[in-house]
C-alpha cells in the first residue's frame, strides 16, 4: 500500500522535506500530521493514512532529517544535522504546519507521533501547541533516568573517540539489540517491533529501516528525551488540549508500557484535563503494525473525533 501523493517542501532549515499526502474520502473533517520513528520513514504509514481517509481525515506525513527521502546538505542518512539538529527538526515540523494551514486554512490539525516521532512531537507541543486541536503520543519513552544519563556519557566518549557523525557502536546494543533479546523465542532481532512476521520482514527488507544512527543523532534524541520529560517544559501546553497516550504491554522500548503510564500519571498530576491513556496488553512497539492494528486505528479515530468535537464544530472544506 502506498500514499497517493508524494511531494517535496523546501524548509527554511535548508532541508528538502519529502512528504506524502492521503486526502480524505469525501468532505474532510480534519488533518492528521504524522511524525515517524527512529530508523524508519513516513511511507510506512500508508495503511494508517488510508484508514484515516475512509474516516474523513486527510493525512500529511514527512520524513525527518536524516531519514527516508528527505535530503539536506547537513543531514545524510542517520544524522539530523551537523549542528543544531534538534532545533532544525522542530523547525521542519513548523514548516510542514505552515504548508498545511496554507492548503487547508479551516481544517483542525492533529499531531500524531510514534516512538522517536512521539518524543519529537512532545517537544514540539511544549513550544508550539496553540494551533493544534489534539496530539497523539504513541510508544514514547521520556523516562531518561540513570540509564539515559549513562547513555549520554557513553555518547560523549564515542563523540571524542569516533566523531559525531559516525554510527554509534554502543547505543544499538543498549536499545534495538537489547529490545530484540527481550522477546522470548524471537524469530528475528526485530521481533520486538511486532507480532506480525510479515511486518517484521518488510521492515528488515527496507533499506531505509533498521540502520544504526549516528552519535550526533543519538545525542539529539536524548536531548529531546530529557527536555520532553521535564515538568517545567509543559507550562506552555494548554491544559485542556486533547491528548492520547498509547503504549504496548509487551514493548521493551517503553519498559512494557510503564514509561507511557508514568508520563500519563505525571501529566494528570500537572492537571491536563483532556488526557486519555491506553496500554494494549500484548502489543509490541509498533502499535500500527501489530496484529491488533485495526483496533488501534479505530481507537485513534474515536479519540480524534472526540478531540475535534471538544474543540468545537469542525470547519469543512
Amino acid at each position: 500500500m502506498r500514499f497517493s501523493e508524494q511531494h517535496v517542501l523546501q524548509s527554511p532549515t535548508g532541508a528538502m522535506l519529502n512528504y506524502y499526502v492521503r486526502k480524505a474520502e469525501g468532505r474532510p473533517r480534519g488533518i492528521v500530521h504524522i511524525s515517524h520513528g527512529l530508523a524508519e520513514h513516513s511511507a510506512r504509514y500508508a495503511r494508517f493514512a488510508d484508514f484515516l481517509a475512509r474516516c474523513g481525515y486527510t493525512t500529511y506525513a514527512h520524513d525527518h532529517r536524516g531519514h527516508g527521502a528527505t535530503t539536506a546538505p547537513d543531514a545524510p542518512l542517520g544524522v539530523f544535522a551537523w549542528k543544531d539538529g534538534r532545533t532544525k527538526v522542530l523547525a521542519d515540523i513548523t514548516a510542514m504546519h505552515d504548508l498545511i494551514r496554507r492548503e487547508h486554512p479551516t481544517l483542525p490539525l492533529i499531531l500524531f507521533g510514534h516512538s522517536m516521532g512521539a518524543i519529537i512531537a512532545l517537544n514540539f507541543l511544549q513550544q508550539h501547541s496553540s494551533h493544534l486541536k489534539g496530539a497523539a503520543i504513541f510508544n514514547a519513552n521520556v523516562s531518561g533516568g540513570a540509564l539515559g544519563r549513562l547513555a549520554q556519557i557513553v555518547l560523549a566518549w564515542e563523540r571524542m573517540r569516533l566523531g559525531s557523525d559516525t554510527p554509534s557502536r554502543m547505543l544499538p546494543r543498549l536499545t534495538f539489540q537489547a529490545w530484540g533479546k527481550a522477546v522470548p523465542n524471537a524469530r528475528t532481532p526485530f521481533d520486538w517491533l511486532s507480532r506480525d512476521p510479515i511486518e517484521v520482514d518488510k521492515y528488515i527488507a527496507d533499506p531505509f529501516c533498521g540502520w544504526d544512527a549516528s552519535v550526533s543523532l543519538w545525542r539529539d534524541l536524548f536531548g529531546f528525551i530529557f527536555s520532553g520529560g521535564k515538568n517545567k517544559n509543559f507550562i506552555q501546553i494548554d491544559r485542556d488540549l486533547p491528548l492520547f497516550l498509547v503504549g504496548g504491554g509487551k514493548d521493551p522500548g517503553t519498559d512494557r508500557g510503564k514509561a507511557v503510564e508514568m508520563l500519563a500519571s505525571r501529566m494528570s498530576a500537572m492537571r491536563f484535563s483532556n488526557l486519555i491513556s491506553k496500554i494494549y496488553p500484548e502489543t509490541r512497539h509498533e502499535s500500527l503494525n501489530d496484529i491488533n492494528r485495526d483496533e488501534v486505528m479505530a481507537d485513534f479515530v474515536e479519540w480524534a473525533d472526540s478531540a475535534l468535537h471538544s474543540a468545537g464544530p469542525a470547519h469543512n472544506e
